[in-house]
């Protein structure tokens, strides 16, 4: 028996709540079949229900129970088409229900680290290696998320209730749509923030967690802008301090700034989309924040 945390409860129980009545038994039924000994507390993502457990030839590791969706359905092929240097190694994995055993890292992300701009350099060096790599085929496309964005902003937009907001929205758009043509081939992580960049033995630093997609590096700028966001505010000038970052990415990984800006504008577009779809009739004053200081 294990205690389900009250997070991926509290996530899962409207949306997914087959998967998670199913999880002791799926927690059972990989235990028996990886030939695994549960090592410690169940812990949990956003998403996923995470074990550590020792393999059968004393290998520490940890298992990745995931409900099957389109995020979850790839990250065991990226993880692999990457180099290994620089992700998390996936020891076991099964396609049909996205569960995996993965390497087990050390309990430190970049977010534990105390200067912000250090990690925010790290991070981007990080990038550096996974944006050189072709995505594979089957990955999802970047294209086809753009192109999805772009057919919901008509429905979507005039549910803001500030007509200036709504114009800006507009502007995003506009600003990807002309971007569009030219989507780009490389393997995104989709997701790349300080906590999804954690400490291991034998490296440094390992990326986990991918949401994969294939498409242009320029997309993968904003979680690293808009994460750890406290650290902006602190520095008194918050709009200076996220052009200071957005700015070390882009000396760090080389990314044309043009071609970032627009793909940002995609990125701000869609959380915008997503949280007014949700009921909000306001831009949240962070992404508020990122596009005054970027994109005014």
């Amino acid at each position: 028996m294990i205690e389900i945390p009250a997070k991926l409860i509290r996530n899962h129980s409207e949306k997914s709540p087959e998967w998670l009545a199913g999880l002791p038994a799926a927690l059972d039924r990989y235990v028996d079949e990886w030939q695994l000994t549960v090592s410690g507390d169940v812990m949990s993502g956003e998403a996923s229900l995470i074990v550590p457990v020792v393999r059968r030839d004393g290998t520490e590791a940890m298992l990745k129970l995931q409900s099957v969706n389109d995020e979850s359905e790839s990250e065991a092929l990226a993880l692999r088409t990457w180099n290994h240097a620089d992700v998390v190694e996936v020891y076991e994995d099964d396609p049909e229900t996205s569960t995996l055993l993965l390497e087990r890292l050390e309990p430190r992300t970049l977010d534990d680290l105390p200067d912000a701009m250090e990690a925010t350099q790290i991070l981007a060096e990080v990038l550096t290696h996974l944006m050189v790599v072709p995505a594979p085929p089957g990955v999802r496309r970047l294209s086809d998320i753009a192109a999805g964005m772009i057919e919901d902003a008509p429905r979507v937009i005039p549910m803001l209730a500030d007509p200036a907001e709504q114009a800006l929205t507009w502007r995003f758009v506009a600003q990807m749509t002309e971007l569009l043509p030219e989507p780009g081939d490389r393997l995104l992580h989709w997701d790349l923030h300080y906590y999804n960049v954690m400490a291991a033995k034998r490296q440094p630093w390992l990326v986990i967690d991918p949401k994969p997609l294939a498409g242009d590096p320029g997309f993968e700028l904003m979680p690293a802008v808009w994460n750890r966001w406290d650290d902006l505010v602190a520095t008194g000038d918050l709009s200076q301090a996220i052009r200071d970052r957005f700015d070390l990415m882009l000396e760090v990984t080389g990314i044309d700034r043009d071609r970032a800006l627009g793909w940002t504008a995609g990125r701000i577009l869609q959380n915008v989309l997503w949280f007014t779809e949700d009921g909000d009739t306001r831009i949240e004053a962070e992404l508020k924040a990122v596009a005054d200081a970027l994109l005014a």
